[in-house]
């Protein structure tokens, strides 16, 4: 059974942490075959959402505050094992994701980055492209926003 979690990063304990990165580098440099700077500062400075079952990390995301990737709160680094896919944990997390930022983080949006094959995962949230598709990391990316200014939102209770 998956237990979900909510941890600024000081709150992580050197497990958790291992955990999340170990997930991030199993799906976007090796399953993804993409080469990339994934542990960067931004880390220290986000909420982090992740699953965890025996011990082990299933799905996370980090809760970015305005003004470190965009001039909007952003969510970035989703991510869900592959053993755990289709069990709407994504969707769950971004959910969870969008609540807390409306209720602790200002803004009038939120701007993601997000793979373009996964384009209608993110409108079926809300999200509305605002680029054309580029290249991050030799990957084609979308920039999505998603109106929140006036919305309130209640959490999943992850």
């Amino acid at each position: 059974m998956v237990e979900w979690y909510k941890k600024r990063f000081s709150e992580l304990t050197t497990d958790e942490l291992y955990e999340l990165l170990r997930l991030r580098s199993e799906i976007f440099v090796v399953e993804q075959d993409c080469v990339y700077q994934d542990l960067d500062i931004k880390d220290k400075r986000c909420i982090h959402l992740f699953g965890m079952e025996n011990g082990e990390a299933v799905a996370g995301l980090r809760i970015i505050p305005a003004g470190i990737s965009y001039d909007y709160p952003s969510i970035g680094r989703l991510v869900v094992k592959e053993t755990h896919r289709h069990n709407g944990y994504a969707r769950k997390m971004m959910l969870e994701a969008i609540g807390i930022i409306k209720e602790e983080l200002p803004g009038e949006k939120i701007r993601i980055s997000g793979q373009a094959y996964l384009k209608n995962f993110y409108e079926g949230l809300g999200f509305v492209p605002v680029t054309d598709i580029y290249l991050e990391d030799g990957i084609e990316h979308y920039g999505f926003e998603l109106d929140i200014s006036g919305k309130t939102g209640a959490h999943l209770g992850l």
